[in-house]
């Protein structure tokens, strides 16, 4: 048997171990934009989601379920669909995108992200 762990740090220091048993499952690796960013896709006693990295940049997604996107390290600038502000995420922080809707982010430094997919 194996054990993977992941530990996420979340807003006000809480400290969250999340414990993965699985046999023969291998993770599914995903890269978008020329390898700026990566990320890695699991599934949660509730949910999907991904744990991943973004270098510098800015990008525009689109989704396909209800994301529930919580910084872990570094900040995030989001600019949600019918917004007309953008809005700055800090390590700890969630924003939710709906389903089927396209939306940018801006990393100014090399950041780390948790996605639950719902």
């Amino acid at each position: 048997m194996i054990y993977a762990y992941i530990i996420l740090k979340i807003q006000c220091c809480n400290v969250f171990l999340l414990k993965f048993k699985f046999l023969n499952i291998m993770f599914k690796t995903n890269e978008y934009f020329d390898g700026k960013v990566k990320s890695v896709a699991f599934q949660t006693s509730e949910c999907p989601a991904t744990v991943g990295v973004m270098a510098k940049g800015e990008y525009e997604f689109g989704t396909s379920s209800v994301e529930f996107m919580t910084v872990t390290s570094g900040t995030l600038t989001v600019l949600l669909p019918n917004e007309t502000e953008w809005k700055t995420y800090k390590s700890g922080e969630t924003f939710i995108v709906q389903k089927d809707v396209k939306f940018k982010v801006k990393a100014e430094n090399d950041t780390s992200y948790l996605c639950l997919y719902k």
